[in-house]
This record gives C-alpha cells, structure tokens and sequence, in this order.
C-alpha cells in the first residue's frame, strides 16, 4: 500500500517535470532518483525566483485583496435583479471612500487606502439606478 503510493506519487512527479526531464536527460531511462532529484531541483529553482520577485508589502496585499472583493461583490450584485438595498450596495461602492476604512488589525498606513474605484462599478451603480427609483428611507426589511 505505501509502497504504490510512493511510485504513484513519484510516477505523477515524472508526468508533471516530462519537459525538463526531456531537455536535461534527453535519450535516458529515468530512475526514481532521478525524478526526485529534478524535482527537488526544481522547487528549489521556482522558490528562488519567488524569491527574487520581492515580497509584496502590506498594502499591495490589502489593495489586492479589497480589490477582489469589491470586483466579486459587484458581479454578484449585478447578477441578480436589482432591488433598493443592491442600489445602496452599488452607490456605496462606488464612493471613493469605500476602501478609506480598513480593518483593525491593520497598520496605520494600510487604513489610508482607497483602492481604484473600477468603471465597471459605477456602470453597474448607474444601471441599477435607471432601473428603480431612488428611495429617500432605506429600511433592511
């Protein structure tokens, strides 16, 4: 039982690393030393060049990730027909100071990020609003 999953593991190393194994070792019969040695070879190869591309600071972090989930949150919103709170949503989002809030466990200088405000929410905001009317009392129930 271990011994087929340690040669199913090591048969799937050979499928994933076949281009380098054909470019370094190119009319040889591979051994299972061999695969392992490329492929330790090569997460050591990939973590250096991770490496070499810097870390990202917490504030990319934070702008990424507000990023994504204003876009999710958007195409959510805009996928289901639209009604008085996803306006509200919408204009909400589209304000610049959307993003100036951030969460507290996050530095001083992350919390002053106000991520791009994209196109496609104030289309999304504006299409909401020609389909219903703006309500002067916004009530969740």
């Amino acid at each position: 039982m271990r011994r087929d999953r340690i040669n199913s593991s090591i048969e799937q190393l050979k499928l994933l690393l076949e281009q380098e194994f054909a470019r370094h070792q190119p009319n040889s019969k591979l051994e299972k030393a061999d695969i392992l040695e490329m492929a330790v070879s090569y997460l050591k190869h990939s973590k250096a060049f991770a490496a070499a591309a810097g870390p990202k600071s917490l504030h990319q972090d934070y702008s990424e990730g507000y990023s994504w989930c204003l876009q999710e949150a958007v195409q959510f919103l805009t996928l289901h027909a639209a009604s008085d709170t996803q306006m509200k949503l919408l204009y909400h989002f589209q304000r610049p100071s959307a993003g100036s809030t951030a969460p507290a466990k996050e530095p001083q200088a992350s919390s002053a990020v106000a991520p791009p405000v994209r196109s496609s929410v104030k289309a999304a905001a504006t299409a909401a609003a020609a389909r219903q009317p703006a309500c002067g009392l916004w009530r969740p129930w």
